[in-house]
């Protein structure tokens, strides 16, 4: 098996002095292709920050990640913006669906913005995966939590990205629309090829993950 995501020595730092706050410190990770890998740690154990450095949506003080073979760490914002639409799909806890586009149109909208043409057949399969075959021509604001965090997850794997990262995608969830969500996400990944890495505060969650990454401090401790 390849590895997909790696740090090595990757620390991110807010504030100075007395003020430093060590929000990544001195993290090594390596994940390897088509791995469920869940990351859990208490509030403001920096899982979070970690999170975003892997995907590239925030630069770290020192250290590298390795996305496919290439150290993102030192790419520009427009190189860094190419790789997340075509490498990483993205799921947060707010839905961040837009309200005025209908489920197919927001799940479509990265292909878009990347200039390639949507694969229709691909983009039905994921929404008939997910349940949402029936909910193509919906608004955001006439679908239930779970249909919503389903959504983004479509969207997050239409653009066919190597990697999907979620943070505490469940949050916002029940118990038992969480679960389903997950086993989703899960499933997609499975069918799709791709790696997944889910933040998480829940232990049936971590569960479910071929591996989980325990953060304390800003530090992987086991």
């Amino acid at each position: 098996m390849k590895t997909i995501l790696e740090t090595k020595e990757l620390c991110k730092y807010y504030g100075s002095d007395e003020n430093l706050v060590k929000a990544v410190d001195h993290v090594n990770l390596k994940i390897m292709q088509g791995e469920f890998v869940s990351i859990v740690g208490k509030s403001g154990s920096g899982k979070s920050t970690l999170l975003h450095l892997l995907g590239g949506l925030d630069n770290p003080t020192s250290g590298e990640v390795w996305v496919d073979g290439k150290n993102i760490a030192d790419f520009s914002k427009e190189q860094l913006a190419v790789t997340r639409r075509r490498q990483i799909g993205f799921v947060f806890q707010a839905f961040n669906l837009v309200s005025s586009l209908n489920v197919w149109e927001n799940v479509v909208l990265p292909v878009g913005l990347d200039g390639k043409k949507v694969d229709e057949g691909f983009v039905k399969d994921i929404l008939r995966t997910l349940g949402l075959e029936k909910k193509e021509k919906n608004l955001p604001n006439t679908l239930s939590g779970g249909q919503q965090q389903r959504t983004a997850i479509a969207r997050a794997i239409a653009a066919k990205p190597s990697i999907v990262l979620a943070d505490e995608p469940t949050g916002n969830l029940d118990t038992g629309t969480g679960d389903e969500v997950i086993a989703l996400l899960k499933l997609s990944a499975k069918k799709y090829g791709q790696t997944l890495v889910v933040i998480t505060h829940n232990e049936d969650i971590a569960q479910m993950a071929d591996r989980t990454i325990v953060i304390e401090d800003g530090k992987i401790v086991m």
